[in-house]
C-alpha cells in the first residue's frame, strides 16, 4: 500500500513516479486551452498515458518534484475522485486508481497507472507519449517498433521457483491422470509415476515444476503462497443494482479440484424455467452447465496472472458476470471474437487442459459458450465491458424469446449431421430477428441461410430486408 513516507523517498526516473504540486488544484485535465502540443500534454491524461506505457507508475499531486519531496497540499479535483477515474478511463481506456492521502490537513493525491498490455501502445491526442527527464516527448520509432512487436510470453510454462513434487494434490493428480486416460484412450496413463506424469505433460521441465503444474496441481496452501491470484472469487447479490455482497466465497484448490466446486457451488443458486412444446414440456436452466464451465475454463486459461487480481465471478438471481485480469488474448477483440483463432496466453495450460477434454481448441468454447445460451432463446453472451485490462462476460439467465429456441431446436433436428447451424448461423438468424439490417450481415452467412429456406429475402434493391 502506498504510503506518504514512501512517496517522499521515490525518486522520478528510478520508481517510475511524477510529482506535480498542484496547490490550486492547476493541474489541466486535458491540455485546456492550451495550443503548443508540447503545453497541452503536460496534463492529467498525458502523464497517465506516459506512465502507462513505461509499464505503470504513479503521478503524485500536491508534492514537490524535488527530492526528498515534501507535502505541499493540494485541492485538485477535492470531492471527485471518482469522476475523474471514470473521465480518464473513458478518455483513455486506461483503468486508474485514485486515493487520497493526507499529512496534517495536507491533502496529496495518487493516480495509480496500471502497466501496459503485451504489445500495445496508448496515445493522447493521437501521439505515444514517454516521460524525457522533465518533458512528455513522442516516443521514438525505436522504443514503438520495440513495444508493438513484443510477444507475450508464456506465464505457465515458466519455472516456479522451489516447488516441489510434494507439494502437489495427490487428488488432483489423480483426476488428470482419469482425465487424460479417458480423452486419449489411454488406460495405461493412470499407472504413470507422479515424475513421468509431469515429465510427459511438459509439466516439468529438467526437473523443475512449472506455474502450470501449480496452479493444476498444487496443493491449497502453496498455491496461496505461491500464487494467492490464483483463486476465484464468487460473490452473491440478491439484485443487479445491489453493490455490497451478501455472501463471497474464495476458491484456492489446484485447478482440478475446483472447477466442480466452483460448478457445483453456482448450481446451489440454479433454477429453470418450464417452456411447452405441444404436449411436452421441458425446462430450460437459468445456468447452463456447459456455458458456466466453459465461461470459467476461459477466464481461467487465458487471464494475465502477472496480475495480482483474482477472476471474481458475479452471481445474481438471472445473471452472471465473470471477469478476469488481463484483456483478450493476443489477436483478439470484440470484432473478431468468433472468427479468429487466438493464441493462448497460458500455452501450457491451455494445451494440458485441452489434452485432458477440459477445454476445446483455441476458438471453440467461445463458440460453445455463444451457441448453447442463443438456442436456449437468451440474450447474446456479452463482453462489451471489456478491455486492455480485463475480461468482462455477462450471461443472462432470461429466456427472451421461447419461439426462438424451439425454432433453433426443430430445424437442428431436421437437419442432417453435416448441414447442422454453425454458432455465427445462430447468430445471424438472432440478428435477423432482431431487425437488424442487410448491411450489418455477413452476406456469405445469409446466403447460406437462404440456401437452407430458413430466412426469406424481401423489398428491393436498398430496401432488400430478411
Amino acid at each position: 500500500m502506498i504510503t506518504i513516507e514512501k512517496l517522499k523517498k521515490f525518486k522520478e526516473s528510478e520508481d517510475k513516479v511524477e510529482f506535480k504540486k498542484g496547490e490550486g488544484g492547476n493541474i489541466s485535465y486535458d491540455g485546456g486551452v492550451k495550443t503548443k502540443p508540447s503545453d497541452r500534454r503536460r496534463c492529467i491524461l498525458g502523464y497517465v498515458t506516459a506512465l502507462c506505457n513505461e509499464l505503470g507508475g504513479y503521478l503524485v499531486i500536491g508534492m514537490t518534484d524535488n527530492y526528498p519531496h515534501e507535502v505541499v497540499g493540494t485541492s485538485q479535483n477535492l470531492n471527485s475522485i471518482g469522476e475523474l477515474e471514470a473521465n480518464i478511463y473513458r478518455d483513455t481506456d486506461i483503468r486508474t486508481e485514485i486515493c487520497e492521502l493526507f499529512e496534517g490537513d495536507k491533502r496529496v493525491l495518487v493516480i495509480k497507472v496500471p502497466p501496459r498490455p503485451t504489445g500495445k501502445v496508448f496515445k493522447f491526442e493521437d501521439v505515444a507519449l514517454m516521460r524525457v527527464g522533465e518533458e512528455l516527448k513522442p516516443m521514438s520509432d525505436e522504443v514503438y517498433l520495440k513495444i508493438i512487436n513484443e510477444q507475450e510470453p508464456d506465464f505457465s510454462g515458466q519455472i516456479c521457483e522451489g516447488l516441489l513434487i510434494s507439494d502437489l494434490d495427490e487428488k488432483a493428480i489423480s483426476i488428470l491422470k482419469d482425465k487424460y486416460a479417458l480423452k486419449q484412450n489411454n488406460p495405461n496413463f493412470r499407472t504413470l509415476s507422479n515424475e513421468q506424469l509431469l515429465s510427459d505433460l511438459d509439466l516439468s521441465k529438467q526437473g523443475k515444476l512449472t506455474n502450470a503444474s501449480l496452479i493444476l496441481l498444487g496443493k491449497k496452501k502453496v498455491l496461496n503462497d505461491k500464487l494467492p491470484q490464483a483463486s476465484v472469487m464468487i460473490e452473491y447479490r440478491n439484485s443487479e443494482s445491489q453493490i455490497p455482497f451478501d455472501n463471497r466465497i474464495a476458491f484456492s484448490e489446484p485447478f482440478f479440484i475446483m472447477i466442480e466446486e466452483l460448478w457445483n457451488t453456482i448450481n446451489l443458486r440454479n433454477g429453470s424455467f418450464p417452456i411447452q412444446d405441444g404436449a411436452y414440456i421441458f425446462n430450460i436452466p437459468f445456468f447452463n452447465e456447459e456455458v458456466i464451465r466453459e465461461s470459467i475454463n476461459n477466464a481461467i486459461t487465458h487471464r494475465d496472472y502477472r496480475k495480482t487480481s483474482e477472476i471474481v465471478i458475479k452471481q445474481f438471481p438471472q445473471r452472471l458476470d465473470i471477469i478476469n485480469a488481463g484483456g483478450f488474448p493476443s489477436g483478439v477483440n470484440l470484432e473478431n471474437l468468433l472468427k479468429t483463432p487466438s493464441t493462448p496466453r497460458n500455452r501450457l495450460l491451455a494445451d494440458v487442459l485441452q489434452k485432458t477434454g477440459i477445454v476445446e481448441r483455441s476458438g471453440q468454447g467461445v463458440d460453445k459458450i455463444f451457441y448453447n445460451t442463443l438456442v436456449e432463446g437468451k440474450a447474446e453472451p456479452d463482453y462489451s465491458k471489456s478491455d486492455y485490462f480485463q475480461v468482462n462476460l455477462k450471461l443472462s439467465a432470461v429466456i427472451e424469446d421461447r419461439a426462438f429456441a424451439l425454432f433453433i431446436v426443430a430445424v437442428q433436428e431436421e437437419l442432417p449431421e453435416t448441414e447442422k447451424l454453425s454458432v455465427l448461423e445462430v447468430i445471424t438468424l438472432n440478428l435477423i430477428k432482431r431487425g437488424t439490417t442487410k448491411y450489418e450481415l455477413d452476406s456469405e452467412i445469409v446466403s447460406k441461410l437462404l440456401d437452407k429456406k430458413l430466412i426469406e429475402k424481401r423489398g428491393k434493391t436498398n430496401a432488400i430486408y430478411y
